[in-house]
């Protein structure tokens, strides 16, 4: 199967997208399994894993009826708030729902860059791994020592850094994201998703200003541990669906078969367990 590993969707009816403002027009609508359905099937997507886009259990339930309702849905990441000794009652509440692979907290939207380490979030990473859970890092680059640290802490959990770390793409900057993410491809388990990125480039991007970043990621974490995804629809702000599906097609022409078929879903299957 090909998989979007990350994509989203939401009603702003339902209120609870804080971050989503009238500025960001290009996305400041419902984005709905209906809009995404054709522009899938177009690229030649079997599935997806569906998201959380807002730190509410609500939204997660709101994701578990999307899920329900359109079977392309292969796996739903959802919300609890980390800091609740009660939220581990919720991931039990979420364990009933078949699409459910994983948590992510807002790390990138979190004022104090150790959060990640305090210990009495323990419980939460405790119950990831022992429900054979993925966590989906949302990180920026200064946060990746600390997840490297997180990681020696939990070895035992499966772990998704979300957009190649959000690397500092329309500055041109390498230095001290590639040596952490090298780092972190060294010394854990983690999976990587190259998605995100267009966001991150300036608004007349093209496929060399993304091909060092790509092209670092492929060194370290390797096609077995590369995962794509789209990032729709916040893709929308830089680019479109077709335009990032030739690009990465672009980006990866020098893969074996075998090894576009890993980075193109079955790393993301075996990364959440997916249902069949």
């Amino acid at each position: 199967m090909r998989i979007d590993a990350h994509q989203h969707f939401w009603a702003l009816a339902r209120g609870d997208y804080g971050w989503l403002s009238p500025a960001l027009s290009a996305i400041y609508r419902d984005f709905l399994p209906e809009d995404l359905a054709p522009q899938l099937k177009t690229a030649g997507i079997d599935g997806t894993v569906l998201v959380q886009a807002a730190p509410t259990t609500a939204e997660t339930e709101f994701m578990f009826s999307l899920a329900d309702q359109n079977p392309f849905i292969k796996g739903v990441v959802g919300w609890v708030d980390f800091e609740d000794p009660q939220s581990v009652a919720m991931i039990d509440r979420y364990m009933q729902h078949p699409a459910f692979v994983g948590l992510r907290p807002l790390i990138q939207d979190i004022e104090d860059d150790d959060w990640m380490l305090r210990p009495d979030l323990a419980p939460i990473f405790d119950a990831l791994i022992a429900r054979d859970l993925t966590f989906d890092a949302l990180t920026l680059p200064q946060h990746l020592p600390n997840l490297r640290q997180l990681l020696a802490r939990y070895p035992d959990m499966r772990v998704v850094i979300d957009h190649g770390s959000k690397p500092l793409i329309r500055d041109g900057i390498l230095q001290g994201w590639a040596e952490d993410m090298a780092a972190l491809a060294r010394d854990t388990s983690a999976f990587c998703k190259l998605s995100g990125l267009v966001t991150e480039a300036k608004p007349d991007w093209g496929v060399e200003d993304l091909r060092p970043y790509v092209d670092h990621l492929l060194t370290h974490f390797g096609p077995d541990r590369l995962i794509w995804g789209s990032d729709w629809p916040v893709l929308e702000l830089a680019g479109d669906y077709a335009r990032w599906v030739d690009t990465t097609d672009t980006l990866l022409a020098g893969l074996t078969p075998n090894e576009r078929a890993d980075v193109l879903g079955g790393n993301a299957t075996r990364a959440y367990h997916l249902r069949a």
